[in-house]
């Protein structure tokens, strides 16, 4: 079987590039396939380390270097795997384990769950960017996200493979569809750019045009406090309408999908939602935005809608639409249900997955 190497991250802390990581080391269709190592290359422990600097992740990073150099000592691998950083701090220290594995000879494949290289005008970042990516092979979760990376990286080197999550198939599959007061769901870690505040608005503007409603917040807190957040609702007299609830896991997230009515993501800053896979797998109509790879998912005016980024009118619009047609809601979920079992499901992804890494190895 083909050795590879695989570099990529581990929750903790849960984000999409750990959650993929641990599909992936945990995949028996993978790892049947491929003669498999695995280093993690995490090096926060919390939503509240990432993008920070400190001694101990300095440790951790010189750890991992290590390993990287130990592992190449000791065995020849045929393809080399990383889930590299292309914005912010992390993106120097893959740098650096590009210029290592290059140093063994290795052919590299770089698994992109982000986004950035395009937004970049440092010299020095551009450099950096010109050398990772020169005689790599690079996955991308859409081909909506080549244009973030097409000063660097030419179509022949590029693959395309969507992520999948595990399908639950105890899920009601047909959503309730006579409520009173329609439920609307966020699920996500709760920042800014997840564009929290942007639905916050959306919430007191649905309130003033008399639609019954509520709104949970499910999520751990990362550059918004709880504090300012509890301050926002008070002011704009949603205290009986809005709810934060800190982060879920398994079973009781599954209950918050469950009670759902809307799925609502208006984020600005994403490559390629799982939770958005989450809403669709649970039959629920999505409200997002046209950023990175989400209309691969949330088809328009069929899975869901999709609004301009913190375009507040238009969020407003799409919610009151599906608040006022359960009808639509219910189609609208059982269409996202259907493009998940064709699109996204875990086996999905690791079959598409395992392809590529053979298909590279044997070119």
């Amino acid at each position: 079987m083909n050795k590879v190497l695989f570099i990529l991250h581990f929750p903790p802390p849960i984000h999409g590039s750990s959650i993929v990581g641990k599909q992936i080391k945990n995949s028996y269709h993978i790892n049947n396939r491929l003669n498999t190592k695995y280093i993690n290359l995490s090096t926060s422990s919390s939503i509240d380390e990432i993008g920070s600097l400190s001694i101990l992740k300095i440790i951790r990073i010189i750890k991992i270097i290590i390993k990287v150099v130990y592992s190449n000592i000791n065995t020849r691998f045929d393809i080399c795997y990383l889930a590299i950083a292309i914005n912010g701090k992390a993106f120097y220290r893959d740098l650096i384990i590009v210029f290592l594995l290059k140093l063994f000879g290795n052919k590299i494949v770089l698994h992109l769950h982000n986004k950035g290289a395009a937004s970049f005008n440092n010299v020095f970042r551009k450099l950096g960017y010109k050398y990772v990516f020169n005689s790599t092979k690079v996955i991308l979760l859409s081909n909506l996200l080549y244009d973030d990376i097409e000063k660097y990286v030419k179509k022949e080197q590029v693959y395309i493979c969507p992520n999948g999550i595990p399908d639950n198939h105890q899920l009601r599959i047909n959503k309730k569809s006579n409520n009173e007061i329609v439920n609307i769901l966020f699920l996500s870690n709760l920042m800014i750019e997840k564009g929290v505040l942007i639905l916050l608005e959306a919430c007191a503007k649905l309130k003033e045009r008399g639609q019954k409603f509520i709104c949970h917040f499910v999520g751990g807190w990362k550059d918004l406090s709880q504090r300012k957040t509890e301050e926002l609702i008070t002011q704009k007299g949603l205290e009986n309408l809005v709810f934060f609830h800190g982060p879920k896991y398994n079973e009781e997230k599954n209950k918050y999908f469950e009670a759902a009515d809307i799925f609502i993501h208006p984020t600005f800053e994403d490559c390629f939602p799982l939770n958005l896979l989450e809403a669709i797998q649970n039959s629920l109509p999505v409200i997002s935005t046209f950023e990175g790879g989400i209309p691969d998912i949330v088809i328009e005016g069929e899975t869901g809608f999709l609004c301009t980024q913190k375009d507040v009118d238009c969020l407003v619009e799409k919610i009151e639409l599906l608040i006022n047609n359960p009808e639509l809601r219910i189609k609208m979920g059982e269409a996202g249900r259907k493009r998940f079992e064709e699109n996204f499901t875990l086996e999905h992804f690791e079959r598409r997955f395992t392809d590529i890494i053979e298909k590279i190895v044997n070119e």
